[in-house]
């Protein structure tokens, strides 16, 4: 890897000295390496996102269609840019790397008063760390809170963002070590805020990659073959859940496994609770019913009523490329919401503290009292983190294609036959397996 990093310091510095008026012999050379660099190894890749970081920005984009991802040498983040006239529908603001508008709102202002903040150096405080055998019969172990710690699975890092990682150890022997957290509070109707920076996605990817990259780690002299994909099979989850499931309903506000780049938004109820249609219009949506009307767990086989977002920086390393954003769910009487507002385009009365959900553009999913009656589907809810491996969708979804972001099966795109071959012997492809949270807010109405 050392040879590597020279090689991408002599080609930044030629592209450096090279004059501008030579930019298609530059843009060749830039791409050329970008190849080569995802052929033999990630690291080189890396390096050479780094250092051609500040080429890489100033370079326009004669292709308004294509998506290209910048490397900021200040921030090392990556933004993909788009093009000015490029439309983005309803509650779904295009993605900006400036920051969210200067705080307006007080906290007067608004209805919504805090019931409980979770953020800081006290992330952790007031969360259930759950370690019972996984309902959704994944290979995966919950660890409690001091084995976690331990494990070196849960922090709060320098940037004061709590983060929940999964086990990346070479080979487990059973299952692999992850954390499933919940609020010691419950409560019924409200208004849930995520802001995140970084969800559970797999390794070795570039933001919109869902490619297999053979690399040849060269190491003490041996010339070990690795086979390093970008997906790992995973279902991970923000959530509110009632008591007694079904009964209590439950509300997954992000939810989505593998390669997916599209979150889907999903109610799970007892009998009785429906979509009134499934068109977008008519629910004033910005997003795509997915699975039928029918919300009831047991006449769908568990798989409830969901929406999936048109936009594919709303979940996995398309979110993460953006450095994420704020999920807010609206739960009242006359139905449930959730919305996405991407990092840089953050309403701000949610930055002030003072949220005004009625000034918010159209959502990503709604659920509308009409078919359905919230006080008794819904009631007595905590919220829960979690990221699961295998399990009832995950694992199912092994050989599956078609999905946003899955055009290859994890079977294919890994050489492994079975999800938990690939969860116990793969433990690298764990790296990007984690939770980076700001905060969790939860706001009541009060008149």
């Amino acid at each position: 890897m050392q040879l590597l990093s020279h090689v991408a310091f002599v080609l930044a510095a030629t592209l450096a000295l090279t004059p501008q008026s030579t930019s298609a012999l530059r843009s060749s050379l830039i791409s050329r390496a970008q190849k080569i660099a995802v052929r033999h190894s990630t690291g080189l890749a890396r390096d050479l996102r780094i250092a051609f970081g500040g080429i890489l920005v100033s370079e326009s984009q004669s292709d308004s269609g294509q998506k290209a991802y910048c490397v900021s040498p200040s921030s090392g983040s990556s933004l993909p840019t788009t093009s000015s006239n490029t439309s983005f529908a309803n509650g779904h603001a295009p993605p900006s790397s400036t920051k969210s508008s200067a705080p307006t709102a007080s906290a007067s202002s608004s209805p919504w008063k805090p019931l409980s903040t979770y953020s800081g150096s006290t992330f952790f405080n007031d969360w259930s760390f759950y370690t019972s055998s996984d309902p959704t019969h994944g290979t995966v172990q919950y660890l409690s809170q001091s084995d976690a710690q331990n494990a070196g699975l849960v922090e709060i890092n320098s940037a004061g963002h709590a983060v929940m990682r999964v086990d990346t150890t070479p080979t487990v022997s059973t299952n692999r070590n992850s954390v499933r957290i919940t609020t010691n509070l419950i409560f019924t109707e409200g208004l849930v805020m995520l802001d995140a920076v970084h969800m559970p996605t797999g390794c070795a990817t570039w933001p919109g990659e869902q490619t297999c990259i053979d690399i040849t780690v060269v190491r003490a002299a041996m010339l070990t073959r690795a086979r390093s994909c970008s997906a790992f099979m995973s279902y991970l989850a923000f959530w509110t859940n009632g008591p007694n499931w079904p009964a209590g309903g439950e509300i997954d506000i992000i939810e989505g496994v593998n390669n997916y780049t599209n979150n889907q938004a999903t109610i799970h109820t007892s009998d009785g609770c429906a979509l009134p249609t499934s068109d977008a219009t008519q629910l004033s949506i910005a997003g795509t019913v997915v699975g039928g009307t029918n919300c009831a767990a047991d006449q769908t086989n568990n798989e409830g009523c969901g929406v999936r977002s048109n936009y594919n920086y709303t979940f996995g390393s398309g979110f993460n490329s953006i450095s994420g954003g704020v999920y807010a769910m609206l739960w009242q009487d006359s139905g449930i919401q959730v919305y996405f507002f991407p990092r840089g385009s953050i309403p701000s009365d949610i930055t002030a503290g003072a949220p005004q959900p009625q000034t918010w553009s159209t959502p990503m999913a709604n659920w509308p009292s009409t078919d359905c009656d919230m006080a008794s589907h819904f009631y007595n809810h905590s919220v829960i983190f979690d990221t699961t491996l295998c399990g009832d969708w995950a694992g199912t979804a092994w050989n599956g294609t078609g999905v946003p972001g899955q055009s290859e099966s994890c079977s294919q795109l890994t050489g492994y036959s079975s999800c938990s071959d690939f969860v116990l012997n793969s433990g690298a492809s764990f790296a990007e397996a984690y939770w980076e949270v700001s905060s969790v807010k939860i706001y009541q109405y009060q008149s």
